[in-house]
C-alpha cells in the first residue's frame, strides 16, 4: 500500500489562511486610517472655517460696540432734553394756569346774584368766600364751577343764612372748597407693620 503524507499540504494551506486573515486585517487597518484621516481633515477644514467665521463676527461685532455706545450717548442726551421740556411744560403751565383759572372763576359767578368776598389759593387749594341772593345761585357757581377746566372738584364748606335788615332781604354767606390744576395729593406716610 501507498502512504500519501498529506501534512504538508495541509500546513500549506493553514499558512495561506493565516497569510489571507493578516492581509484582510491590514487591508481593514489601511482603510480604517484613511477613513479616520478624511474625518480628521473634514473637521479640520470645518473648525477652521468655524474661526474664521468667528473672527469675522468679532470684527463685526466690534464695529456694533462703537455704535452702541453712540447710541448710549444719545438716550441720555434724549432724555436729558425730555426733562427739559417737561420742566419748561410746567413751567408754561405754572404761569398760564392762575390767569386761566380766575377767568374761569368770573365766568362762573352768576351775575348780580353772588358775590365773591375772598379768595385763597395754596398748594393748589382754593377757598371762596361769598354771599349769593340764595341757595339755587350757590348751587348754579357750584356747577359752574365743575364744568371749569382748572377745577377739578368743588365743595360745599359751609352756607348760612344772613338776614339782612336795611335792605329787607335775606342772602346766603358761603365757604367753598375747590382742588385745582396744581393740586397734587400728598403721599400718605406708610405704616410700620409690628413684628411679633
Amino acid at each position: 500500500m501507498i502512504k500519501i503524507n498529506l501534512l504538508p499540504f495541509r500546513a500549506a494551506r493553514k499558512k495561506e489562511n493565516i497569510r489571507r486573515q493578516i492581509s484582510i486585517y491590514a487591508l481593514s487597518v489601511v482603510c480604517l486610517a484613511l477613513v479616520l484621516g478624511f474625518v480628521f481633515l473634514n473637521l479640520g477644514r470645518t473648525l477652521a472655517a468655524l474661526e474664521a467665521d468667528r473672527s469675522s463676527k468679532k470684527k463685526e461685532l466690534a464695529t456694533y460696540a462703537e455704535t452702541t455706545k453712540k447710541i448710549e450717548v444719545l438716550k441720555k442726551k434724549i432724555a436729558e432734553v425730555r426733562a427739559k421740556l417737561d420742566v419748561i411744560k410746567e413751567l408754561e403751565k405754572n404761569k398760564t394756569g392762575p390767569v386761566l383759572l380766575l377767568d374761569e372763576l368770573s365766568m362762573a359767578v352768576p351775575k348780580e346774584k353772588l358775590w365773591l368776598t375772598a379768595l385763597d389759593e395754596k398748594k393748589g387749594l382754593l377757598t371762596l368766600k361769598g354771599t349769593a341772593m340764595d341757595n339755587d345761585t350757590v348751587a348754579l357757581f357750584m356747577t359752574n364751577l365743575e364744568t371749569a377746566k382748572h377745577i377739578v372738584s368743588v365743595d360745599l364748606e359751609t352756607a348760612m343764612l344772613k338776614s339782612l335788615p336795611n335792605f329787607k332781604l335775606n342772602v346766603i354767606d358761603f365757604v367753598l372748597k375747590c382742588k385745582t390744576y396744581a393740586h397734587k395729593e400728598e403721599p400718605k406716610p406708610e405704616t410700620k407693620k409690628k413684628r411679633r
